[in-house]
């Protein structure tokens, strides 16, 4: 894992803003649309309004938790080089993989570069759009969760962030696209 002992940047203000524990909470309703954003994709340095997916493909919206560029959550860390190593699979299948974090672009474009990452990595450093989907937060970031969007936009599957099951897994999230 790359993580160090280095917490430079750490400490800012998205930690402050994240730091109260706030549980995820289902009031994002299986069958309704998906909330629209506008959020920078730093993998391939351009703009995502996810909106323009809809009518389209179907998207997986994989929230996850990067304290910084250097400092993975232990549980995150395994899901995003797990769909990055089977983002293909995704594709092949029609279906774009936006991955949200709440790092900022300069750390966002350290994560793409060490991590060799393919599929677009959204910063979202103010966690509007965490928040739009109520992903919870804890001791300084949001938490994880993961959204399967169908074509017109609805939300499909979702699997918010626990101690028990942490993010939903790439066959799982496979089976979830098969059955629409």
């Amino acid at each position: 894992m790359l993580t160090s002992t280095d917490f430079t940047g750490l400490i800012n203000q998205r930690f402050f803003n994240n730091f109260l524990p706030i549980p995820a909470t289902n009031q994002i309703v299986l069958g309704s649309k998906a909330p629209d954003f506008i959020l920078p994709d730093i993998t391939h340095n351009r703009k995502v309004r996810l909106g323009d997916y809809f009518e389209k493909q179907s998207v997986i919206l994989a929230f996850t938790r990067i304290f910084t560029e250097k400092q993975y959550c232990p549980f995150c860390y395994p899901h995003i080089v797990s769909l990055n190593q089977h983002y293909e699979r995704f594709v092949e299948r029609g279906v774009e993989v936006l991955m949200i974090t709440s790092t900022d672009a300069q750390q966002s474009q350290i994560v793409v570069r060490d991590l060799g990452l393919k599929m677009p990595l959204l910063s979202n450093p103010d966690c509007r759009v965490f928040r739009m989907y109520h992903t919870g937060q804890a001791l300084g970031a949001p938490l994880p969760a993961q959204f399967v969007l169908d074509k017109t936009g609805k939300i499909e599957y979702k699997h918010l962030f626990s101690f028990m099951d942490h993010n939903a897994n790439v066959d799982q999230l496979l089976l979830k696209i098969s059955e629409f």
